[in-house]
Parts: structure tokens; sequence; C-alpha cells
């Protein structure tokens, strides 16, 4: 498998992996940063050209997961190592509490350790459910969500594709929450929130509209 990104999240995605017993061939990927070394953790090779992650889709192993929180980020390297050729795979703690009926996890989900699903789950695409979250029973997630350590979504909320919720926020139940929102750490949403917004506080208020996402 290669992991798309070398740093922050991407050390939390390898400790998922290792939890699965995957870290043959495993290689990490980062154009971008120079600090980052040729081995991870001097173990993990780093590829640095798109060149060298063609090869090694062609030669070793076509999988690949993003490493990288930032949803919008997420959604375009998603499309270009599709492009490539690879396939885009979810990593998915077996710490995690997943549901035993009618939960789906879109491909290229990354869903950590201690986090809590209940029955009746749709995840999409791309999501990021981090430490000791808890979704419960008919949440709908929409693709290239992150959800932070902590947050709690109660029964029949609706999150829009590409949103973030911070840290320990709480959404109420039935709320309908918008794609491209920002939701601040511990805030609590009582009220349903549009698209392109960023939201704060106890109960959560919008302050700022964002721009809308260009695709």
């Amino acid at each position: 498998m290669l992991i798309v990104g070398a740093k922050g999240f991407a050390k939390e995605v390898l400790e998922v992996v290792h939890q699965l017993n995957q870290l043959d061939n495993l290689v990490f990927y980062d154009d971008v940063n120079d600090d980052v070394p040729e081995k991870l953790f001097g173990q993990f090779p780093v590829l640095r050209t798109i060149e060298a992650a063609l090869i090694y889709f062609k030669t070793i192993d076509n999988q690949f997961t993003i490493g990288i929180g930032n949803p919008v980020l997420r959604k375009k390297l998603c499309d270009k190592f599709t492009d490539l050729g690879g396939e885009f795979v979810s990593t998915i703690s077996p710490l995690a509490a997943i549901g035993s009926f009618d939960v789906q996890i879109g491909i290229g989900s990354n869903i950590l350790s201690g986090s809590v699903f209940s029955n009746g789950i749709r995840v999409g695409k791309g999501s990021i459910v981090y430490y000791n979250s808890v979704i419960t029973h008919d949440c709908i997630i929409g693709d290239f969500v992150e959800i932070s350590p902590s947050v709690t979504l109660l029964g029949r909320c609706i999150i829009g594709c590409c949103t973030q919720i911070g840290s320990n926020a709480t959404i109420l139940p039935s709320i309908r929450i918008g794609k491209n929102v920002i939701i601040g750490a511990g805030s609590v949403v009582t009220k349903d929130l549009p698209d392109n917004c960023l939201a704060v506080g106890v109960p959560a208020k919008i302050i700022k509209e964002l721009a809308p996402l260009e695709f």
C-alpha cells in the first residue's frame, strides 16, 4: 500500500495499517516537504515523484490511502492517484467498535482506534473518523468529511461532504449540516447549518461565510 502524505495524519494511518498487519511493501508519498526522511521511522520508503508512484503501482501494489487530513486536498489527491491507476482503499482499525447491522463505510475512509459506530450508519468516500468519536444510529456522513477526536454525532444527523468537525464537538439529533462547513472544537450544534460556513460555540453560531467549493 501507498500512503499519500508522510507527516502528521499519515502517522495515524500507519498505526492502523500496523494493527491490520499490512506493513509488507508499505511506502509513503511526499513531494512537498523537504524535511521528511528517505525512510519514515527508518523503515518505510518515502517516494518523491509521480513517476516513482506510477512505477510502484505498476510493479508492486496499486492500493493507496490518504494520510492528509484536509478534506479538499484529500479529494484532489484521490482523483490524482486514481488517475494514475491506483485503487483507493480504506483503513479501518480493528480497535474501532463497528455496529453489526447496516453499517456502510465508503472506500478510502480512515477509521481510527476507539471510534464507535452504532447501526444504520453511512460514511461516504474518503472520510476520516478520529479517536474516540461516537456516531449513533442512522447518521449519514458525506464524502471527504473530517471528524476530529471525541466528536459525538447523535441519531439521524446528516453531514455534508468536505465538512470538518472539531474535537469534542456534539451534533444534536436530526441536525443537517451542509457541505464545506467547519465546526469549531467543543461546539454544540443545535440547529441546521447551511453550506459554506464556519460555526463555533455553545450553541454553535455562524461567524463566517466560506468560499464555495470549486468541484
